[in-house]
């Protein structure tokens, strides 16, 4: 698992501009950089990963919107000839480059003081993963049952009751969880099942009872979110004909169900 300094590097760019407007930014620098490493537009292009086109756009609009040239050109062939930074130029990128280390060093002040705040860390985090599982809990390991082949992993997600997983004994060494571990949950929305049976026997392992706080109706399913208590909620897509007849409307309670091998278990 990643450590709490790696989670919560911080990260930023640093934009020139005035009345909100940026005029000059890290890829202009970057350019302007390259350039005078390389001497020529279209090494200096292939370096930072544009097109000779591209390089030669931002250099123009660069020399429009400055009082003098900061990079000149000499005649050549098909490759542009040569190409440097002017007078201006060089004290431009000389400039920046001093700001850029004055912002990574504001960053890292920045960023210790966001280490100091393990929730804001750890949500950081979270903002980066990308998934396509509607529902994402985060939450503690509070037990691992395994099995022959399977392990039964419960998680603390802050509801009325804990949340249960069932992955694969490998998974569980290769995600390296333990008891008392931090463990992220991911169910897809399509896998949920609600019913507004309170004593109904199933074999979902999962049940969580919530009111209805949302109903978004489509042309074929409908969009029903629970209200869990304590900030959770928990997203199901069901057909329309199924919110008819469990005639759900906002307010009312319901229960979402869900087998514990439909939960995939992720860490950071």
């Amino acid at each position: 698992m990643k450590t709490k300094s790696e989670i919560s590097h911080l990260q930023g760019s640093l934009v020139l501009g005035r009345e909100g407007k940026a005029s000059f930014a890290a890829q202009q620098a970057q350019l302007l950089r390259a350039i005078a490493e390389c001497g020529s537009i279209s090494a200096a292009a292939k370096s930072v990963g544009i097109s000779y086109k591209t390089a030669w756009d931002r250099i123009d609009a660069m020399n429009n919107l400055s009082t003098a040239p900061l990079v000149v050109r000499s005649a050549g062939g098909s490759q542009g000839g040569g190409t440097a930074l002017t007078a201006l130029g060089e004290k431009v990128l000389k400039g920046f480059t001093a700001l850029e280390k004055e912002h990574a060093l504001f960053l890292e002040r920045v960023g210790r003081k966001v280490r100091a705040f393990e929730d804001i860390a750890e949500f950081a985090g979270v903002g980066l993963m990308k998934t396509s599982a509607r529902n994402q809990f985060r939450g503690k390991v509070t037990a691992i049952k395994p099995g022959a082949v399977n392990a039964e992993v419960m998680l603390d997600i802050g509801a009325e009751q804990p949340l249960v997983a069932m992955i694969t004994n490998d998974s569980v060494e290769t995600l390296e969880l333990v008891t008392g571990g931090a463990a992220l949950a991911l169910v897809k929305a399509s896998w949920v099942i609600l019913t507004r049976e309170v004593g109904l026997k199933t074999s979902a392992r999962n049940r969580f009872r919530g009111r209805v706080s949302r109903i978004e109706t489509g042309a074929v399913n409908s969009d029903v979110s629970l209200d869990l208590g304590n900030g959770k909620s928990i997203g199901a897509v069901i057909t329309n004909e199924s919110v008819k007849e469990l005639m759900l409307a906002v307010g009312d309670e319901a229960s979402a169900l869900f087998k514990s091998s439909s939960v995939i278990l992720m860490v950071e």
